[in-house]
């Protein structure tokens, strides 16, 4: 088990202190860690030299713990050196509430970075979320508390701000009028903090329906699971039920990391009482089942952030604590094909599709070339997926 483990996991530079519960950022060749808890320094670490760089702290009247940061989705200048994070959160009873936004421009430019540019430029720091009218933003009511929420970015324009949060509250802010435009809540009476909250597949239009914007989210957390479907013509959402792998419904609110690649969310350690995990589970979202892996996490392992890379070809678990309630500064990360193999099933299928003759084999390398691009995954061998099925079919 432990040379396995050895091969699955590579073991990357420590962070520079000790975190958990550290919203997570990718950008290009970059992570951005984006504080912790109680921790207020923010770092960049760039996925090919395996380095970390300093970009900033959080103001020293911020409370930090279970904050959200997520990347403002800029639809004008997708290929923007600058990109946008907001961060938001709160105390436990709801109150020390900020909102904040960060222009970031990388710290890796080069080796003589400019600090003192970025600042008079507003870069690279966090500062008051702003309206159009340079009125400071704060997101939250009086009574909501985000001690432990989650967030996602989504609607057609990517403009609005989903937020899942305590007691089973979910709630919608357009990032274009900063309003929040619903609040509803789930099917439950349990309490909901430090969740897992992502987003899901577009939901597949009829005819009839073809104008209709609506978005799926899944949220887990303990014995719950739930797809949540958003009409964005109707401002509504509707509620399903979701298996829960018997195995993680003890998980406390202080669990697992999670990371969701296409059709199936993968869930990594979590911890129950004081007894912690170093399993991996798999939750596929069609089949609406779970999967437990042989393979496991170097250590026992929680409040750490698993995070996809940009590129889309390793899972990186950054930080979290032991059973010793002990902060880690530990970084490794994962080959995404060692978890999530469907290209490999993909292949399988049309060598056997080839050989029965099932479909005619001029229209083979069409078919192939459609379901790798509705796929929609980077991984740097995916693009030798139909050379690969063609020579091993026999049809070259």
């Amino acid at each position: 088990m432990g040379n396995r483990n050895t091969a699955t996991f590579q073991s990357l530079k420590d962070l520079p202190i000790p975190l958990h519960q550290s919203p997570c950022v990718p950008h290009k060749h970059e992570i951005l860690i984006c504080g912790g808890a109680h921790k207020r320094a923010c770092y960049s670490y760039h996925t090919i030299k395996n380095e970390y760089k300093f970009i900033c702290e959080y103001p020293s009247d911020v409370y930090l713990y279970g904050h959200c940061v997520v990347k403002l989705i800029d639809n004008k200048n997708k290929n923007s050196d600058q990109i946008t994070l907001l961060s938001f959160g709160s105390d436990w009873i709801g109150e020390d509430r900020h909102t904040l936004m960060m222009k970031y421009v990388s710290v890796w430019k080069n080796d003589n970075n400019d600090y003192e540019m970025n600042i008079a430029n507003n870069c690279n720091q966090w500062i008051p979320f702003i309206d159009n009218d340079n009125h400071p933003i704060i997101i939250g009511r009086d009574k909501d508390k985000y001690w432990g929420a989650r967030a996602v970015i989504g609607g057609s324009n990517n403009h609005l701000l989903f937020i899942t949060y305590s007691y089973g509250n979910i709630s919608v802010f357009d990032l274009n009028t900063f309003q929040f435009i619903k609040h509803d809540n789930f099917p439950t009476d349990n309490n909901i903090y430090y969740h897992c909250f992502v987003q899901g597949q577009e939901i597949i239009k009829t005819n009839e329906e073809k104008n209709k914007q609506n978005h799926q989210m899944l949220l887990f957390d303990r014995k719950i699971g739930l797809s949540i479907e958003y009409d964005e013509d109707n401002n509504t959402f509707q509620f399903h039920k979701l298996s829960v792998c018997s195995d993680i419904t003890s998980f406390n609110g202080y669990g697992y990391g999670y990371v969701c690649i296409n059709d199936v969310i993968l869930f990594f350690g979590g911890c129950h009482s004081s007894t912690c995990s170093k399993s991996v589970y798999m939750y596929s979202i069609q089949e609406d089942k779970w999967t437990k892996f042989k393979k496991t996490l170097p250590s026992p392992l929680y409040n750490c952030v698993a995070i996809l890379s940009e590129e889309e070809n390793y899972i990186h678990i950054i930080g979290g604590q032991h059973n010793s309630y002990s902060e880690v500064s530990t970084h490794t990360k994962t080959k995404v094909r060692v978890w999530y193999a469907s290209q490999l099933v993909i292949i399988c299928l049309f060598i056997c599709l080839t050989q029965i003759n099932f479909f005619p084999k001029d229209k083979i390398k069409f078919i192939i070339q459609y379901w790798i691009r509705t796929l929609n995954i980077k991984l740097g061998w995916i693009d030798n997926f139909d050379q690969i099925i063609f020579k091993y079919s026999g049809m070259r």
